[in-house]
């Protein structure tokens, strides 16, 4: 990583506003501990202070890549069935319409086309863990949707066309989940499927050579469907890792969830 240049973050959001209330009955009361951790210490792991962060949620999918670009972003609640004060949580950070420019260009030079949005508040893939890497909701944020056709190899192109934003100061992170199979996740039996669908991703994302390769073909990874029926939670890796092309990757959180493995990871 050159000098002044920011990496890129693939990291889990968890599940709704699960930070931020107990466990449902039944649950470990230790279950979002070691995420809550992990996100909590991002902002202080980073040997420089983002002048802005550029997300990028599993939870918006539009035509075309699409800024929201509200200089003053409300709170999209989009979660369901949970305790009434998670629907008044907070997060009053500044949005950045001039790095929403600056995105929109960068894409159509790559001969990407785009759109903007101002009205659209920030989804609980950006604000929950925002609230805990930047609790002070001081750092300017923007929102970047997925294309909706959810292809692997246009969102490393994303990425890609996104990378001189990390010269200038901007954080781009990736918000999802490196295991989304709600279906499966109380299984023991899909732990397997799991584990092995994170080893595959684990060797693809920390090997520079080959990482973007093999992240345009990982629905041919082992048990690659088990673990994402749908892949909006994965692509938001794919945009992280296209805008680090050939750097360095390390996997900067392992856990499990009710015996699924999970991961993130940094790249250059």
């Amino acid at each position: 990583m050159s000098a002044g240049r920011l990496p890129t973050l693939f990291i889990p959001h968890g599940g709704g506003p699960c930070f931020f209330m107990p466990p449902p009955p039944g649950w470990p009361p230790d279950t979002w501990h070691n995420m809550e951790r992990f996100l909590r210490g991002l902002g202080t792991a980073l040997a420089q202070r983002p002048h802005a962060v550029l997300v990028v949620s599993g939870h918006w999918e539009t035509e075309h890549p699409t800024v929201n670009a509200d200089a003053r972003p409300s709170l999209l609640f989009d979660y369901y069935g949970f305790p009434e004060h998670t629907y008044r949580l907070t997060y009053p950070a500044p949005g950045a319409p001039k790095l929403a420019a600056e995105v929109r260009a960068l894409l159509d030079e790559a001969g990407i086309a785009s759109a903007i949005e101002r009205s659209r508040g920030l989804d609980h893939g950006v604000f929950v863990p925002l609230m805990l890497i930047y609790p002070d909701a001081d750092v300017p944020i923007l929102q970047l949707s997925l294309q909706r056709d959810l292809d692997a190899k246009h969102h490393l192109a994303i990425g890609r066309a996104l990378a001189p934003l990390r010269d200038q100061g901007v954080l781009i992170i990736g918000s999802g989940m490196s295991y989304h199979n709600l279906r499966g996740l109380a299984s023991p039996h899909e732990n397997d499927a799991a584990r092995r669908f994170d080893d595959w991703l684990f060797e693809a994302a920390t090997d520079a050579a080959t990482r973007n390769a093999q992240l345009a073909h990982w629905g041919d990874a082992p048990s690659a469907v088990a673990a994402h029926p749908t892949s909006e939670h994965l692509l938001p890796l794919m945009v992280a890792a296209g805008a680090a092309e050939g750097e360095p990757g390390e996997r900067v959180y392992s856990n499990r969830l009710f015996g699924k493995a999970l991961s993130g990871f940094r790249f250059g």
